[in-house]
């Protein structure tokens, strides 16, 4: 089983995008979660520098600048998804990779309490 860091730039860039107010809190994640035709089209117009802010999770011992480095994407590419926090804490706990579990949740709380009342 592979094992994972957390990317402290998407940690950051997540903070940033609920700041900003970039954010769906009601989406369903299956439809909107970012299909590789979708992810390969980013790149295409984006940098790798980019992509990896989207993704709380880095793939240990993967090559950077591949798909296979970067892990738990919480967006699409546009807006941080609420629902997308909660399938990074969903599958990190369940695989037990606590650190991105964690992650997932500290942002899904900062998300919640700026978003409640």
């Amino acid at each position: 089983m592979a094992s994972y860091s957390v990317n402290p730039e998407a940690v950051v860039f997540a903070q940033e995008l609920i700041d900003r107010g970039q954010y769906v809190l009601t989406s369903d994640w299956s439809e909107v979660q970012p299909a590789a035709t979708q992810q390969n089209d980013y790149l295409r117009k984006h940098s790798w520098d980019e992509y990896l802010r989207w993704h709380l999770g880095l793939t240990d011992g993967a090559n950077g600048h591949t798909k296979a480095r970067y892990a738990f994407v919480f967006g699409d590419f546009r807006r941080l998804h609420r629902m997308g926090l909660i399938a990074c804490q969903f599958r990190a706990a369940e695989w037990r990779h606590k650190e991105v579990e964690l992650a997932a949740h500290d942002l899904l709380q900062l998300l919640d309490s700026k978003t409640s009342g």
